[in-house]
C-alpha cells in the first residue's frame, strides 16, 4: 500500500505507543533503551506528560526554553539510583525473550550450564523490575522473543515477584510491551500477557501466530491510536528529522 506524505508510518505509530507508556506517570524519571522508546519519552514530555524528567545522567543541563528538543538535564548518578530504588523511575527496556508473565531474558540463549549464545548479561534488569515500573520495547515481534519459558530470568515477571513476596512486589509493575505489531499489557486477573491493541493493518491472528504462547485476546481488539498532526510534526521535524526511527522499525 502506498502511503501519502501525511500518513503515519509503522515506526511513528510505535513511537506514539511507547509515549503512551508514560501517560499519567507524573514527575518520574523516564529511562529508555532504543531509538523508538527514546523518541516516545521525548514526545510524551513535549505533549501530555510535561513533568517527566529526562536525563543522560552525565551531561550538563540541556534544557532550553527556546528549543523543544533540549528537554534533558543533568542528574548526579547517586540521585539517579536513589530515584530508581524508590519507584520513581519508569524504564522501557529491551528483551531477547519474554514469557507470558513478563519474565525477561537478556543474558543468554540455551541452558545456563552451557548456553548456545551469550547476550548482554542481566545488567540492571533484576533491580529495575523490582524497584520501579518497567515496560518493554520489541522491534521484531516473533516466537523467538515471545517464548513459553525464558532461558534465564533477567527481569522479574509477575509470577516470580508474587512468589518472592513484598520485598520484590512492593514497587514491581510491568506496564506494557510495545512491538512492531501490537501493544500488549498484563491487565488480566492473573497478570498474563494480553493483546491490548494491534497496529493499523495488523490482524490479531497474525500477532498470535508470532507469539510462542497463548495470548489473552479480548473479543474486540482495538487499533493502536495513530499520531495526531502535531505529534507527527514533532516526530518528523523536531525530534527525529533524520528518521532514525525507520532503521529500527522497517514495516
Amino acid at each position: 500500500m502506498t502511503r501519502t506524505a501525511t500518513a503515519a508510518t509503522r515506526a511513528e505509530i510505535c513511537v506514539v505507543a511507547c509515549a503512551e507508556a508514560w501517560r499519567g506517570d507524573g514527575e518520574v524519571l523516564a529511562a529508555t533503551a532504543g531509538t523508538v522508546p527514546a523518541l516516545g519519552a521525548r514526545l510524551a514530555r513535549l505533549t501530555f506528560s510535561p513533568a517527566l524528567l529526562l536525563t543522560d545522567s552525565e551531561a550538563m543541563l540541556l534544557a532550553d526554553p527556546g528549543d523543544p528538543t533540549h528537554v534533558e538535564g543533568w542528574l548526579p548518578y547517586r540521585k539517579h539510583l536513589s530515584l530508581a530504588a524508590r519507584g520513581k523511575r519508569h524504564m522501557m527496556m529491551g528483551a531477547s525473550q519474554l514469557d507470558r508473565y513478563g519474565n525477561q531474558n537478556i543474558s543468554c540463549i540455551g541452558p545456563w550450564e552451557r548456553p548456545e549464545r551469550q547476550l548482554l548479561g542481566a545488567r540492571g534488569a533484576p533491580s529495575n523490575t523490582v524497584n520501579h515500573p518497567v515496560s518493554y520495547w520489541v522491534p521484531r515481534h516473533s516466537a523467538r522473543v515471545f517464548v513459553e519459558r525464558v532461558d534465564m530470568v533477567s527481569g522479574v515477571g509477575f509470577d516470580r515477584a508474587a512468589e518472592a513476596g513484598p520485598s520484590a512486589a512492593r514497587f514491581h509493575g510491568l506496564r506494557r510491551v510495545v512491538t512492531d505489531l501490537a501493544v500488549l499489557d498484563f491487565a488480566t486477573a492473573d497478570h498474563r500477557m494480553r493483546l491490548a491493541s494491534v497496529h493499523p493493518g495488523v490482524e490479531a491472528a497474525h500477532v498470535q501466530e508470532r507469539t510462542g504462547f497463548a495470548l489473552e485476546v479480548p473479543e474486540e481488539v482495538p487499533t493502536t491510536r495513530e499520531p495526531s498532526g502535531e505529534e507527527l510534526r514533532l516526530i518528523r521535524e523536531v525530534l527525529d528529522p533524520r528518521a532514525a526511527r525507520d532503521r529500527e522499525v522497517r514495516a
